[in-house]
């Protein structure tokens, strides 16, 4: 969930207590009741919106023992973190993990000369990490440019929550000063993206994600080597300073229907996704 989805939901459950911490004056007796009983159910579909990505779809679809057909001849497995297609005596799996490149980093951070070596060493630091892994797997780049108003937009919302958060830690007498210098770091970057936007530079967003796919005599082992191979992409990737995480329950059949077509705006692309940046 990104910051502006953050925003909005913790404003919105503050008007609902704010409602809860009212109720007892604006409406006694069994009204009463009836107000909470509303707010509390508000307050449950909220925090279900936040995890039903993550958690809650997994867990029910896995429970529930639900399978999902997202194209004729393959499946989603129970736990949401494979595609999986049965092919004669043989299961194929597919899995992805995020793979954004120097994530929160911007060339203000940087002198000239540091941006020049990253860019020399890049061949060398990408030839070690491929050379340790003896698998296929397919290193996807989706770009689109922005319309600069929009993104403006975008990165004022993202530096009031950073402004938030800084505040909060700010009024703790127990705060985290490496939390503090983090939050600071980071609405120093996205300041520094504001000016670049206000000096005439062209917004540019991009999802980068890693594909790989596993088989096995059975469904189960079949998801047992992709989580190897998963494991191993992650290891090897480290290196290269890349945002790793295996990507579960919606997004992963957002990334396998991009296999049979491609988002036609930057607001549907970015609609699907919440942890790519």
């Amino acid at each position: 969930m990104d910051e502006m989805s953050i925003i909005y939901m913790a404003v919105t459950s503050v008007v609902l207590l704010i409602a809860l911490a009212m109720a007892p004056y604006a409406a006694p007796g069994l009204l009463f009741y009836i107000i909470l009983f509303f707010i509390v159910i508000a307050l449950v579909i909220i925090a279900i919106l936040n995890w039903a990505d993550f958690l809650i779809f997994p867990l029910v679809m896995g429970r529930l023992g639900i399978i999902f057909e997202p194209v004729k001849g393959y499946t989603i497995s129970k736990n949401q973190e494979a595609v999986i297609k049965h092919v004669g005596e043989l299961y194929y799996a597919t899995g992805y993990i995020t793979a954004n490149l120097y994530p929160y980093e911007f060339k203000q951070e940087f002198s000239d000369q540091e941006v020049q070596q990253k860019i020399v060493n890049a061949p060398d630091v990408w030839e070690r990490a491929v050379s340790s892994i003896d698998f296929p797997f397919k290193f996807h780049v989706l770009s689109t440019g922005r319309d600069v108003q929009k993104a403006r937009d975008e990165l004022e919302g993202k530096r009031s929550y950073q402004e938030f958060q800084m505040s909060r830690m700010m009024q703790n007498s127990k705060g985290n000063e490496m939390g503090i210098v983090d939050v600071q770091r980071k609405i120093n970057i996205l300041q520094a993206k504001m000016d670049r936007l206000s000096h005439g530079e062209k917004p540019i967003s991009t999802i980068m994600y890693i594909e790989t796919a596993s088989v096995g005599v059975t469904e189960k082992s079949a998801l047992d080597n992709l989580s190897a191979q998963i494991e191993r992409l992650q290891v090897a990737m480290s290196s290269m300073d890349i945002q790793l995480i295996r990507v579960v329950g919606r997004e992963l059949y957002t990334l396998f229907n991009f296999t049979f077509s491609l988002p036609t705006s930057y607001m549907q692309a970015a609609s699907y996704f919440d942890l790519q940046g």
